[in-house]
């Protein structure tokens, strides 16, 4: 793996020069605009402090971005991650959300050694879209109280959102701080896109905010972001504080959580940006370096990150040319922590909702789920639905086995549905081929599908009402298996059949069948005269033994 990715570097590097030098400097400069708002948002909603975002973008583009498996991964804290990391934060404080994070970058690291990164491919992509619908109102709903400047109790969104009509919390809005998040909103909304290539809305949003509350409002009239720490290392941070040996155990499901998170949030946005730039993304390695950077941020005291897809797609539009775009906007994010952490204090945290609130409705694949709604795809909808209600009422990893579960479901039932069509002989087609002309009292029955217990019922109601046909032909081309229960029921039905008068004959039976009515002793029972290869050589068959007996 080393030598591979120090050819890669070799590759990537390759006729570097001056020009290049100058255009990653501008797409760094470019990402670090986009990456400062949702760092503050992100520090904030994952219930660390602004402070503790910066650190996780600014070690995670240095760390995680040098030793990517792609040229254009730009990591950081992600609205995703942030909304689990709230979760945990309600419950074990900032200490256990440090933890957790440390040991999601050792099974991040474990889980690429033994490629678990491949399954990734595996998650149906309705499954995927519905959990990133979840996680969106996720955010929504956790940043009401920053946006309204209320007050809710509880572990989770759910419970937080109950407290405000059970007298635990307090939904009495601050208008004040509904004036700074409606702005920023605002802006966001009506700000026009061919602008956001040179200074996102976002940043625009957060620095028109920043400016009212500093012109005409006193500090601390509204909620704001408070101290920036001139440190790349927090007093919260492990290196300070230590590990939360106290609830080690308990963090280890959250941390799998997160772990799973990161993974599939970088996997995809490698799989997505890959395509942008042409370049594929080497799993494995990015994993590793997605679990390293992982295990390095929380001892600065940073939450969890993962790559972005906001930021990285940015890079490669910016005209970034190697991972050096990802170091230089962590260079600018530090020159920003320590010449403008005195101003960025008074950013209003209404204002960073606002940010969070937009992000959230905009991180929705619109398009996947008005294509699924629109086309009514009943069972994209249903695995989009679950695994969209699954993340929020549970957590990540809950609500993507669930999503799984639902999709393995829908293809098994799709995949074990017998469709049995009955017709008529159609006479064009037999002429020339055969003697006679008068088959009424002919009957062909197509099986379409697996014959098994759960579609046995179907097969039977179908030959039952065909009492008084005098030949029903049984076309089984179409079955590719079948079990030894469906087989005794189709013999008692032959037999039933035949005491009333009507023969039935096989067509088509495929190997894997043929097999397994021979090793239930079907054919020996049937008789092996009955098997014919297609209607066609049944009919010929069934008229000469007329004739014979005639």
């Amino acid at each position: 793996m080393l030598k591979k990715y120090l050819s890669d570097l070799k590759n990537e590097f390759k006729g570097y020069n001056a020009k290049s030098l100058s255009q990653d400097l501008m797409a760094g400069l470019t990402v670090a605009a986009v990456a400062l708002p949702l760092a503050l948002a992100f520090g904030v909603s994952s219930g660390a402090d602004a402070a503790s975002g910066l650190i996780t973008a600014i070690v995670a583009g240095i760390v995680i971005g040098v030793l990517s498996g792609a040229s254009y991964q730009i990591s950081g804290p992600t609205g995703a991650m942030a909304a689990i990391l709230l979760s945990v934060s309600a419950q074990y404080g900032i200490s256990g959300v440090l933890t957790a994070g440390f040991i999601s970058g050792a099974i991040l690291i474990v889980a690429a050694v033994c490629k678990v990164g491949r399954l990734v491919s595996y998650l149906p992509a309705p499954v995927i879209t519905g959990f990133t619908s979840g996680i969106a109102i996720i955010i929504a709903l956790g940043q009401i109280d920053n946006f309204f400047g209320t007050k809710s109790v509880g572990e989770n969104q759910i419970q937080k959102i109950i407290s405000y009509f059970n007298g635990q919390g307090s939904f009495s809005p601050d208008w004040l701080a509904v004036m700074f998040g409606a702005m920023v909103v605002v802006i966001m909304v009506v700000y026009p896109k061919k602008w956001n290539a040179v200074v996102p809305s976002s940043l625009v949003g957060i620095i028109v905010a920043l400016v009212v509350n500093m012109i005409f409002f006193k500090e601390g009239t509204v909620a704001e972001v408070g101290n920036i720490p001139q440190s790349l290392v927090t007093d919260g941070s492990i290196i300070k504080s230590g590990f939360d040996f106290e609830h080690i155990t308990s963090l280890i499901i959250p941390a799998v959580s997160i772990a799973a998170l990161g993974m599939i949030e970088s996997l995809l946005c490698g799989a997505s940006a890959g395509k942008m730039k042409g370049e594929t993304l080497d799993a494995q390695r990015e994993l590793i370096a997605q679990g390293i950077g992982n295990m390095i941020i929380p001892l600065l005291g940073g939450v969890p990150a993962t790559a972005a897809i906001a930021r990285t797609s940015v890079a490669i539009k910016s005209g970034g040319k190697t991972r050096l775009v990802s170091v230089f906007h962590s260079v600018v994010l530090i020159l920003s922590m320590f010449l403008l952490g005195g101003v960025m204090k008074r950013i209003p945290l209404a204002a960073l909702a606002g940010v969070l609130m937009v992000t959230a409705f905009r991180m929705n694949e619109w398009a996947s789920i008005k294509s699924i709604f629109k086309k009514k795809f009943k069972s994209s909808i249903l695995q989009y639905a679950i695994t969209m209600v699954a993340t929020v009422v549970f957590d990540l990893t809950i609500a993507i086995v669930i999503g799984v579960i639902a999709a393995m479901l829908v293809f098994v039932v799709k995949s074990c549905e017998l469709r049995v069509v009955t017709s008529d002989i159609d006479e064009s087609r037999l002429e020339g081929k055969v003697k006679s002309g008068h088959h009424e009292d002919f009957k062909v029955v197509y099986l379409s599908g697996p014959l098994f217990f759960g579609t046995q019922e179907k097969l039977i109601s179908a030959l039952n009402s065909l009492e008084g046909a005098s030949q029903v032909i049984l076309s089984m081309r179409g079955v590719p298996t079948a079990d030894d229960m469906s087989l005794q029921e189709l013999e008692r039905l032959y037999n039933k059949l035949l005491e009333k008068g009507t023969q039935i004959s096989f067509t088509g039976v495929q190997d894997a069948v043929s097999d397994m009515m021979d090793r239930a002793g079907f054919r020996e029972r049937i008789g092996s005269e009955h098997f014919y290869w297609d209607a066609v050589a049944a009919i010929k068959s069934l008229e000469d033994k007329e004739l014979a007996q005639a």
